[in-house]
């Protein structure tokens, strides 16, 4: 430990750092006096101690208000984390008390097949574990990762994580492949047990994402890659509980999912995958952990163990073509 740490753990109280999450979140100082009960006179005495310790000016001040600037963003944030940290701290102790062996926290995407499986495994070989599992958008999880929220979270490696600065502070312990996958219902007479090109679905009535998700462009890309045009969406829908649903009620639809909801699907029933190509892929998946030098706890290590257990056998079933007769 050097120095200048050393003297950070002797001189701030938890206080500081509560201080600190505070002013980088309220617009003035007297906002931040509001949130923690204390007089701005206190506020300011004790962000003096805070920029002393660290020996640099954390947060600008003017007549408009209080703003941190980069070493104060970089100071709160983790700030942040070793709050969570402690906020779960007791958690953990409460749930261990409770007769709880280990508490995971994992976020993940609302649609995917291997997180409840690997859960499920999980619960199987540690009965005593309890998991949190908090669904969202990855970028927003990572970020949750990163402040002391979640112990791991599950999700593609977007263009937009690999652009950002966060991937040097993430550990990538599972990597799996993914790709453009077709779903039809099982009475879809018309296109069951058939090899496909792109091409001869562009007729169809096709279920879409949005344009800006990485599914719909892929869509598109195999279309233009044969210089036709992609069919526009008769119903455009993100909801996995939409998709599902007016798959299985409507046989003439066609939907465009990723391998990860194709194999939800095709688990649940009356659904199949077509065999379209050439093949499309998708930004892989990955399970991310913070990459610190602390020790993981042995639940983490398990879950990676999980989610490679689940994984092949369930994309294997989300792969699974319906063969010609």
């Amino acid at each position: 430990m050097d120095t200048k740490t050393d003297r950070l753990i002797r001189t701030l109280r938890l206080r500081h750092l509560e201080l600190l999450v505070a002013l980088s979140e309220a617009p003035t100082m007297r906002a931040a006096a509001t949130r923690l009960h204390l007089s701005q006179p206190a506020i300011s005495k004790m962000l003096g101690e805070i920029e002393a310790c660290f020996g640099a000016r954390l947060f600008e001040r003017s007549h408009q208000g209080i703003h941190a600037n980069a070493l104060g963003s970089s100071a709160a944030f983790r700030a942040r984390a070793v709050m969570n940290e402690l906020t779960r701290a007791t958690a953990d102790v409460e749930a261990l008390q409770s007769g709880i062996t280990a508490v995971l926290r994992v976020g993940a995407p609302s649609v995917t097949a291997a997180v409840p499986a690997a859960i499920v495994e999980l619960r199987r070989r540690m009965p005593g574990a309890a998991v949190h599992l908090r669904e969202g958008r990855v970028h927003e999880l990572i970020h949750r990762l990163l402040e002391g929220e979640l112990d791991c979270v599950f999700g593609a490696i977007t263009p937009e994580l690999i652009a950002s600065d966060l991937i040097p502070l993430l550990e990538p312990v599972v990597l799996l492949e993914d790709e453009l996958c077709v779903l039809a219902s099982m009475k879809n007479d018309g296109l069951a047990g058939r090899r496909l090109r792109w091409t001869d679905l562009q007729a169809a009535p096709w279920v879409l994402p949005p344009k800006e998700t990485l599914v719909r462009q892929a869509f598109m890309t195999a279309f233009l890659n044969k210089g036709a045009t992609p069919p526009l969406p008769v119903i455009e829908a993100l909801s996995s509980v939409t998709i599902g649903t007016v798959l299985r009620k409507d046989p003439s639809l066609l939907c465009a999912v990723r391998l990860e909801h194709a194999a939800d699907e095709v688990a649940r029933g009356g659904v199949l995958r077509l065999q379209v190509l050439p093949k499309m892929g998708l930004p892989s998946f990955g399970l991310f952990f913070r990459r610190d030098e602390t020790e993981r706890p042995a639940i983490l290590s398990a879950f990676a163990d999980a989610i490679r257990r689940v994984s092949s056998p369930l994309r294997k079933a989300g792969s699974r073509h319906q063969e010609p007769s």
